[in-house]
């Protein structure tokens, strides 16, 4: 076996390396990066930090796998952010504790969990929609589509927010069973799982099915590889689209509604941002602007390799709006080395 494996290497050309090693580009910076945390910081390298990184990724892999199914169906989704800060102050406005002195509802009654998250789910489920409805039906660009809604999502969002008596303030004093329905872990012989981890695991399985194991999946990666070829093998592509992006908006109201418990507040620039994380995320771990390619796996790591570079620098103190620097040269490079695949393959 050694012998087959040692014939296998010797027959790559210098050319077929040196594809390989730039294809791969990204993760050896990011493994450089974080080669310069360790050495500066060898106590970086622990279960509790290993665990923090984890939970502060789990929102975000759920965000990144609703984004994810769009991008593999060749499209995008700006409004993400917008959206998720969305789901995050309806669920905060409607799980406040009773005694609690600046209500937004002081005479709503304490409501079940399940009522006011399954409500978020179906207000960004709506918006999504309406984005994939702008997309498949009426033909317009995913980035002009999902931007437009962008906006009118955080100009609904303020208005809620900025309501009497207490106008613009960060929705707090959130129902102690809210608060721990993400702050919260599962104790295993001393071991504590947060709460957060396992949602995120439920979300990856159920998408790793739907991509991998049922006709859903199967006509995502269709479109996006060739949606005329699609069209003609008797592919809906409208309801597809329809369907992926409207799975995406359902992925983001759970996770806003996360976001807001884990945070303990929401305000109406919760989320910002988000959308280029994730999209940043899923292109790191394989997926491409071009359509058709990607894996739940991918998106996963790449998630985590963002969060291990962010949470790496933190621990070492690297200055924030470096941070910013650096994470926007790996954008750049994540996508520049995706192009590159793209031309090679035309």
């Amino acid at each position: 076996m050694f012998n087959a494996i040692s014939k296998k290497i010797k027959s790559l050309s210098k050319k077929d390396i040196l594809t390989w090693m730039m294809d791969n580009a990204i993760f050896f910076v990011l493994l450089g990066l974080l080669i310069v945390i360790i050495s500066v910081s060898p106590d970086f390298i622990s279960v509790r930090n290993f665990k923090n990184i984890l939970a502060q990724a789990s929102t975000r892999v759920i965000f990144a796998l609703g984004v994810g199914g769009i991008i593999v169906a060749k499209g995008t989704d700006l409004s993400l952010g917008r959206q998720v800060g969305f789901a995050a102050v309806i669920s905060a406005s409607l799980l406040q504790a009773p005694d609690y002195a600046y209500k937004m509802y002081p005479n709503l009654p304490q409501l079940p969990l399940i009522l006011p998250i399954l409500l978020v789910m179906f207000v960004t489920g709506l918006f999504s929609f309406i984005n994939g409805f702008i997309v498949a039906k009426l033909k317009v660009d995913p980035f002009i589509a999902t931007l437009g809604m962008m906006i009118i999502v955080y100009g609904v969002n303020s208005i809620y927010f900025d309501r009497p008596p207490y106008g613009a303030q960060p929705i707090g004093g959130l129902d102690p069973k809210f608060a721990k329905f993400a702050q919260g872990y599962l104790n295993f012989g001393g071991l504590k799982i947060p709460y957060l981890i396992i949602y995120a695991t439920i979300v990856t399985i159920i998408i790793w099915i739907l991509w991998n194991k049922t006709k859903f999946g199967k006509n995502i990666f269709a479109i996006g590889g060739n949606q005329e070829a699609a069209v003609v093998s008797g592919v809906d592509v409208v309801k597809y689209l329809l369907m992926v992006y409207t799975l995406a908006g359902l992925l983001y109201g759970f996770g806003g509604c996360l976001e807001a418990a884990r945070i303990g507040s929401a305000t109406n620039n919760t989320g910002n941002m988000y959308e280029l994380d994730a999209i940043a995320a899923c292109i790191v771990g394989g997926l491409s602007f071009s359509g058709g390619v990607g894996s739940v796996g991918g998106i996963v790591t790449g998630v985590l390799i963002f969060q291990v570079i962010a949470y790496g620098l933190s621990f070492i103190g690297i200055n924030p709006y470096m941070q910013f620097i650096i994470k926007g040269l790996i954008i750049i490079s994540a996508v520049a080395i995706d192009s590159r695949k793209y031309i090679k393959k035309k």
